[in-house]
């Protein structure tokens, strides 16, 4: 019988490493959990470098196994739970590379014409769900500006549901303030999701069919003012009921998929 690796072994050791966003950054890489994110990750060609699980786990996902690009490296169950983040492990952790992100940015067509952009946003779970949503509605890029979580945080990834191996995330070191010119520099219209904004959605058909970038800020507090004033027009969901608001993933739906419709 194959010798397990235990969480006291070099290699579940230095993945372990990766649990520390720090170390994500210096070493290029990240965890995946679970058969669906691997999946996903199996697509995107160079992606995947090693993958953990358990003998139950390689049993059960036994198809995954054998369509995978790496040999899966067998370990025990103390060891593969350490390299999760969830309350229920799937028994299958893998090593990714964050350099495809990039690759998939440099690969941009001319026609990119949806680009989302959050700044400042910190939870992990509403930045995956931003990817994911941006996906769906067909953007472009989505950059996690300022002191926004990284895309590569476990929370970040599981939230994307697979989204983030579907389109670029990038992290610019720029401030937003530089990033957003940049993007206006190059013929792309800003507008500024804001509860408090000048233009009602409902009337902005006229700024959605071009080029668009959309700035969405924290969960929290959104966007400040001094950030707001940055973009070509700030923008506001009409509330037709009594809710005082909507939370930041259900505003980026709306307008997305606004920008989507004119577009299309």
């Amino acid at each position: 019988m194959t010798e397990l690796l235990t969480a006291a072994s070099g290699r579940v050791k230095a993945a372990r490493r990766l649990a520390d966003r720090r170390s994500r950054r210096e070493l290029g890489r990240f965890l995946v959990e679970g058969p669906q994110l691997l999946a996903e990750a199996y697509a995107v060609a160079g992606t995947v470098e090693e993958v953990y699980a358990t003998p139950a786990a390689a049993e059960r996902y036994d198809d995954l196994r054998a369509s995978s690009p790496v040999p899966w490296q067998l370990a025990d169950e103390r060891a593969v739970s350490s390299l999760s983040d969830t309350v229920s492990p799937t028994g299958v952790v893998a090593v990714c590379r964050t350099g495809f992100a990039l690759d998939l940015a440099a690969q941009l067509p001319p026609g990119t014409d949806l680009v989302v952009v959050c700044a400042d946003v910190r939870d992990p779970g509403n930045a995956g769900t931003l990817i994911r949503t941006a996906d769906a509605a067909g953007a472009d890029l989505v950059q996690l500006a300022g002191h926004s979580v990284d895309a590569f945080n476990p929370k970040t990834v599981r939230a994307t549901v697979g989204s983030l191996f579907h389109l670029p995330v990038t992290e610019p070191e720029a401030p937003v303030a530089e990033v957003l010119a940049g993007w206006q520099r190059d013929g792309f219209t800003v507008l500024a999701a804001d509860g408090g904004g000048e233009v009602d959605l409902f009337a902005a058909d006229g700024l959605l069919g071009g080029p668009t970038v959309w700035l969405f800020g924290n969960e929290a507090w959104g966007l400040p003012a001094e950030t707001a004033a940055l973009a070509d027009h700030r923008v506001r969901i009409p509330i037709l009921g009594r809710a005082e608001s909507l939370n930041l993933a259900t505003a980026a739906a709306v307008c997305l998929y606004a920008s989507a419709r004119a577009h299309r």
